[in-house]
């Protein structure tokens, strides 16, 4: 799994820059960050309630809403956040891949749509970055 873990990145890197090209409005991304949520608590309610599945259970489920959560709140002060919730959303997902705790159709759905979400939280990231710089103008008044 480890080995497999740059070809994935790179794959991911390759798959968020052709998502967020995509253009999607400001309310459709709130209800698509909003059912991201409410699918992660779906996920979390059907786990085992074993230890493993209660702890990596509340991290996936403190991650993957805090995305839409955080994408409601000032927005370039907290994409920064939506992108390490939504990443580390991704690795509790990955977790409970390697426990066998979900079917691979389940991940499968959830993986994309959390890497689709970050893509487009990236290139929004980078707009925002843009824009902050091009609109600082610097005049020199004698």
């Amino acid at each position: 799994m480890i080995a497999d873990r740059g070809l994935r990145m790179a794959e991911r890197k390759e798959k968020r820059a052709r998502v967020a090209d995509a253009a999607m409005s400001v309310e459709d991304f709130r209800k698509r960050t909003f059912q991201f949520g409410v699918r992660i608590v779906r996920l979390v309610q059907a786990l085992g309630k074993t230890d493993a599945g209660r702890v990596i259970g509340n991290q996936l489920l403190r991650s993957g809403t805090a995305v839409g959560a955080n994408y409601r709140a000032e927005f370039v002060a907290k994409m920064g956040i939506v992108e390490e919730e939504c990443d580390e959303a991704l690795y509790w997902i990955d977790m409970l891949v390697e426990l066998q705790s979900i079917n691979a159709s389940r991940r499968r759905d959830l993986r994309a749509e959390a890497n689709e979400i970050l893509a487009i939280v990236v290139a929004s990231i980078r707009t925002a970055h843009r824009n902050k710089k091009r609109s600082v103008r610097y005049t020199h008044d004698d």
